[in-house]
Parts: structure tokens; C-alpha cells; sequence
């Protein structure tokens, strides 16, 4: 059986994509696959710092392998980076080329993007949705898992991100929720019934705030993810529970 690839893309940044890629890896640790993780192009961070690739084989506590391919110190997109600290560009083919080496070996890769999907990795401004697509070039089967705000402000974003994908030929396997509001207003639980929606996609979990603080971050992973994801979240299940009055 051929490995699952799955490009972890956001509808922005800070909305919880390490903390998902990290869930759906702890789900899939749990329900026995071999899980590695792929963070193409780091920024932020300097050389001796964890990343997050690091951040997300802390939270899962259970063997998978991690890989990072580039590291930039300053927190801007990857071409700035790059260009600025003077290292290299990260290209399609090299990211293709390590998701092919994993997946012989793997059943799930993770490969973790920076920012949103069409964030530029290089001076020809190639993106995480032109690293998926090096992918599929190569026979493999890659699918994109898009992460979401709750709140006001997701529906575009999310359409927007939705469209970029169907214009490239990018299959958008679902979407989840990277941070699910203690107390959700009234636009957090419409945006259940309506993100679906909007995407195009069926919505395929919702992380609870904070979710890296938990103390058994595996059984949080598999009660707020669906079973698509090795998980036991129920989409209409929650969404009725949260709808609004």
C-alpha cells in the first residue's frame, strides 16, 4: 500500500498547523502507522533552536521521523528569508524529492508548510501548493489538510484557499479547526456548518485551545480529529452540540 501525503497548509499564520500536523501524527502513531514529518522551509528560528518539527515529535512522545530541509533565522516568509540570511532557495523538486524518499518508508508523510498555501519559497515565487504538486508529478498521491480559524474573517480565507487549490488540480482532503474557543460565539458555531461549505471539503476536526498544553496530548489528538484521521470526532455530532439557537 502506497504511503499517505498530506501538505498541512493554513488559511494563515498562527492558526494552529503545528499543533494539527502534530495531532494527526499522534493519531496515526496511535492507530499503528509509521509517521514522519517534513517541515521544508523553517524561519524564525536560529540555528540551535528547536523548530517545529521538533515541537511536533514533543507533543506526539512516541517514535516518527522528523526532517527539516532549510532553516532561516528571521521570521519572514521563505524567499525573504532566504534571500536576506543569503542560503539557498528551498525548490519544488528538492521538497518532491524528500516526500518521495520518505514515503518508501512510511505510511503517513506530514509535510508542514510555512504560512498560507501560496507563501513564496523562492525568487521564481514557487509555493507550498507548487511543492504538492512536484509531488503528484512524481506518481504519488499528495492531498492538502487546510487549517482554519474559527471566527469571523474564516470563510474567506478559507474559499480563498479552497479556489487557489482547485485551480492547481490540488484534491483539498478537509479542513480542521487549529484552535476551537473555550466559549465560541455566535459566528465560531455558524462557521461549523459553514465551513464545509465553503471549501468544498468535509470538516475533519477541531482542536480545542490550548491543545498543546494537554496532558495526554494523543487522547486529545483522537477525540477532536475524524476518522478520516484516525480519529473519533464526530463532525455532525459537534456541530449540532454547537449549534446556535
Amino acid at each position: 500500500m502506497s504511503a499517505r501525503i498530506l501538505f498541512v497548509t493554513g488559511t494563515g499564520t498562527e492558526v494552529g498547523k503545528t499543533v494539527t500536523t502534530a495531532a494527526v501524527a499522534a493519531a496515526a502513531v496511535r492507530a499503528g502507522r509509521r509517521v514522519a514529518v517534513l517541515k521544508p522551509g523553517q524561519t524564525g528560528v536560529g540555528p540551535d533552536e528547536p523548530g517545529d518539527v521538533h515541537e511536533v515529535a514533543r507533543l506526539v512522545g512516541a517514535p516518527l521521523t522528523t526532517r527539516e530541509l532549510m532553516r532561516y533565522p528571521e521570521p519572514l516568509a521563505p524567499d525573504t528569508a532566504a534571500r536576506r540570511s543569503g542560503r539557498p532557495y528551498l525548490s519544488p523538486d528538492r521538497a518532491a524529492a524528500a516526500v518521495a524518499e520518505l514515503a518508501d518508508a512510511h505510511d503517513l508523510v506530514l509535510v508542514e508548510g510555512a504560512g498560507g498555501l501560496l507563501v513564496r519559497y523562492d525568487e521564481e515565487g514557487r509555493t507550498l501548493a507548487d511543492q504538492a504538486a512536484a509531488v503528484r508529478e512524481l506518481g504519488l498521491p499528495a492531498e492538502v489538510l487546510l487549517v482554519a480559524t474559527a471566527g469571523l474573517g474564516t470563510l474567506n480565507t478559507t474559499v480563498l484557499t479552497a479556489e487557489a487549490l482547485a485551480a492547481r488540480g490540488l484534491p483539498l482532503l478537509g479542513v480542521v479547526i487549529g484552535a476551537w474557543p473555550d466559549s465560541p460565539g455566535l459566528a465560531d458555531r455558524c462557521n461549523l456548518a459553514d465551513l464545509p461549505k465553503t471549501a468544498g471539503a468535509p470538516l475533519l476536526g477541531a482542536l480545542p485551545e490550548r491543545a498543546a498544553g494537554a496532558g495526554d496530548f494523543t487522547a486529545l489528538a483522537y477525540a477532536a480529529l475524524a476518522p478520516e484521521l484516525h480519529g473519533g470526532w464526530d463532525a455532525a455530532e459537534f456541530t449540532a452540540v454547537h449549534a446556535p439557537a
